[in-house]
């Protein structure tokens, strides 16, 4: 995780408004809003790298309400395109999402449904596929 960490803040991308980093407090307004809770690898993420502007995926982010990547905003369409409400999206790719489920497991849905590719933790995904894309 830690290795992740590192590449990804080495490789972060001068942005005009850069994007803040939350905190507790401001997860706990997150996941009332989302109405379940934030499984504790994805909490990490966020706390530590949702400020991060890399390449062509943009994970969600917690910090700014009128961004693109804000996390509630891209649940609710998620949801409403039929991603399974026990899941929470972590980063949209055209019409397909990345999403975490409770247990720390991240998978892929795309064209409407669940696919066979997932990822261990949301630490692998962002290696496995942020960085790698």
């Amino acid at each position: 995780m830690e290795d992740v960490i590192d590449q990804l803040r080495e490789l972060n991308e001068p942005v005009p408004v850069p994007l803040e980093l939350p905190d507790e407090e401001l997860l706990v307004e997150i996941e009332e809003q989302l109405l379940i809770s934030i499984p504790s690898e994805f909490r990490e993420f966020l706390l530590k790298v949702s400020d991060v502007v890399y390449g062509r995926l943009e994970p969600v982010t917690v910090s700014d309400p009128q961004s693109h990547t804000y996390l509630p905003e891209v649940a609710a369409v998620a949801w409403s395109m039929g991603l399974p409400r026990e899941l929470i999206p972590i980063c949209a790719d055209g019409d397909d999402y990345y999403a975490v489920a409770q247990d720390g497991e991240v998978v892929l849905w795309a064209d409407g449904e669940l696919t066979e590719e997932t990822w261990d933790s949301v630490w692998t995904w962002a290696r496995d596929v942020w960085l790698d894309t």
